[in-house]
């Protein structure tokens, strides 16, 4: 069953799409919900307010998804098969994974609550909920910082890239990007060190989950590279060949 009130707000915060724009700007978070119409659903409408979303539909796969890659915020329900939603909380903090966690459950009572937040989730929302409150309050959590060098800004080398301000540097000479090769840019320095393939590119900074069998990567890649290797003598952004990309200091 779909417990989202999906009359009461739907995707509609009240925000025109240039503030949300700027109020979750290069967000990313996982969503782990076994009801898949639910899970569509909230998938479709975070990214329509300009959220990336990885989704997970039981709580090994979450547990694994959270446990290797970086995410803003989690979405956690609380039943979940293979391993309950609580679990799946308890074991992540124990890994040392601090990321903010919203709970969903259809256990609304305080005491329920309660057990929630001392499983080690930070906000607990009951089902049937209005996504107009569940986008507020991943906003809120998506604020919440740990170390604001680690978690808001990127750097590689002199290139420094803020996740707040929206603001690169290279050398302190500000660099101006459009969106897109913001998100491109953010993806690659998150990642940094590592090899970023096409797949990964398509489905984090495109949202796709198909290969378009276009060249609007290899597009978005030279431009990018031109913008931030112009009047700069050491390269960062490299093509691993039959592989991908990377950006790296090899200083």
């Amino acid at each position: 069953m779909n417990h989202v009130d999906q009359t009461a707000g739907g995707a509609d915060s009240g925000c025109s799409p240039s503030m949300r724009d700027g109020m979750v700007a290069s967000m990313k978070i996982l969503l782990i919900e076994d009801d898949l119409e639910a899970a569509a659903y909230l998938t479709k409408a975070f990214r329509e307010a300009g959220i990336v979303v990885d989704h997970a539909s039981d709580g090994e796969s979450g547990l694994f998804m959270g446990s290797e890659n970086s995410y803003d915020v989690m979405i956690i329900d609380r039943m979940l098969p293979r391993r309950d939603g609580l679990s799946v909380i308890s074991e992540l903090r124990r890994k040392g994974v601090h990321t903010p966690v919203l709970i969903l459950s259809a256990l609304g009572q305080v005491d329920d609550r309660v057990t929630g937040l001392r499983a080690g989730g930070d906000d607990y929302l009951p089902k049937p909920y209005a996504f107009s409150e569940l986008l507020a309050r991943v906003e809120v959590l998506g604020r919440r910082k740990g170390t604001p060098e680690q978690d808001m800004v990127y750097r590689v080398a002199d290139l420094e890239l803020d996740r707040l301000s929206h603001e690169v540097r290279r050398g302190g000479k500000e660099i101006l990007l459009q969106p897109r090769e913001f998100r491109l840019l953010e993806y690659l320095m998150r990642n940094a060190g590592q090899v970023v393939t096409r797949t990964m590119l398509l489905e984090n900074v495109w949202d796709y989950h198909f290969d378009p069998q276009t060249n609007v990567i290899d597009v978005h890649v030279s431009r990018l590279r031109s913008k931030i290797e112009k009047d700069f003598d050491q390269p960062l952004l490299k093509t691993v060949r039959g592989a991908g990309y990377m950006i790296k200091d090899e200083g």
